[in-house]
């Protein structure tokens, strides 16, 4: 059977490399910090493994944690000036010379992530499934990554003038890596780290405390004004945790269930559905959903980091009115 350990083990090796080439560039004024961060969150892919499958302890990964936390928070993260990308010249260079081409390795990874989650899944061998049961899609998603740079690598066929500096080698993607984790920063794992924020609101009952507060505001018998505070909430609290996977627990612990579904009998997969898209309302208009807002802005070298949700708000707010709208006629 196969698990999705070795696409974690992965993803440590990549975040220990970027830690190596960090270290050997001395025109980062903080590279110490740096290295630590990304070799702490590199080791913690590989020792996360283990503590899965509960052969090791978790408090060692919750220190790593903190370490981390505290040189993001105290700036100990800093840029270095030896990674050097093409030029704006060079870009436009190449885009006119490969055109459509550089979408193909991106392509790739959504294609055969869907093939992974719908054909690959229903493989046997000796009877037992090939893939481990709930992993199916991120196992898709990482073989889908692997194949799309081998793909790009063989398309764009990267040279020393098309990169900047440097040797032609496989290692140019994860130079061309460390170089955006850097640009980035910490936020890179802010989506991790909101995601489990809310396992723990949920695991402290805040569901719970919210769906007290939210019976004595709500009118009895409105079935209007629920599904407004649940769509509404999910669009609140993505905004503030930055994650509507986050908010999600909290939300229908405190609404979703309780209200919607047991007491007005919705339909569960249409308010779920239709909720965590009202989620994804507030994923537009909110910074910390880093991965979406503020990785663009870095990576399009945009002159205002906020620029991404200036331009989504007009969407994200007339699109929550239609999930209330749609939740509210075709759920119940």
């Amino acid at each position: 059977m196969i698990t999705a350990d070795w696409l974690y083990w992965l993803c440590g090796a990549i975040f220990l490399g970027a830690a190596v080439i960090v270290g050997r560039d001395r025109e980062n004024p903080k590279r110490i910090g740096s290295v630590a961060f990304w070799a702490l969150l590199g080791l913690s892919f590989w020792y996360g493994t283990f503590v899965v499958r509960k052969a090791a302890p978790p408090w060692l990964l919750g220190l790593a944690v903190i370490a981390m936390a505290c040189l993001a928070g105290f700036g100990a993260l800093g840029k270095g000036g030896g990674l050097r990308s093409t030029t704006e010249k060079q870009r436009v260079a190449l885009a006119e010379r490969f055109g459509g081409r550089v979408f193909v390795p991106a392509l790739i990874i959504p294609v055969v992530a869907i093939l992974f989650a719908t054909l690959v899944v229903k493989i046997k061998v000796n009877g037992q499934p090939l893939l481990l049961k709930g992993s199916e899609t991120l196992i898709g998603l990482g073989v889908g990554s692997v194949l799309a740079l081998v793909v790009g690598l063989l398309i764009l066929r990267p040279t020393p003038a098309s990169i900047g500096s440097g040797p032609l080698t496989p290692a140019v993607p994860l130079r061309e890596g460390t170089r955006l984790l850097q640009a980035i920063g910490w936020a890179a794992v802010l989506p991790q780290m909101l995601a489990t924020l809310g396992l723990l609101f949920d695991q402290a009952g805040v569901g719970k405390v919210v769906g007290k507060l939210t019976k004595d505001v709500l009118p009895q018998g409105s079935l209007i004004w629920a599904v407004v505070v649940y769509c509404l909430g999910m669009a609140v609290f993505t905004i503030v945790m930055g994650n509507a996977f986050a908010a999600f627990p909290v939300m229908t612990a405190a609404v979703g269930w309780p209200v919607l579904i047991q007491q007005f009998h919705g339909n569960p997969p249409v308010v779920f559905a239709v909720g965590m898209l009202a989620g994804f309302c507030g994923t537009l208009c909110t910074p910390m959903a880093a991965n979406f807002n503020i990785v663009p802005a870095v990576l399009l070298e945009m002159k205002n980091q906020y620029g991404p949700i200036k331009a989504q708000l007009p969407t994200a707010i007339p699109l929550l009115a239609c999930n209330v709208a749609i939740m509210y006629f075709f759920a119940f």
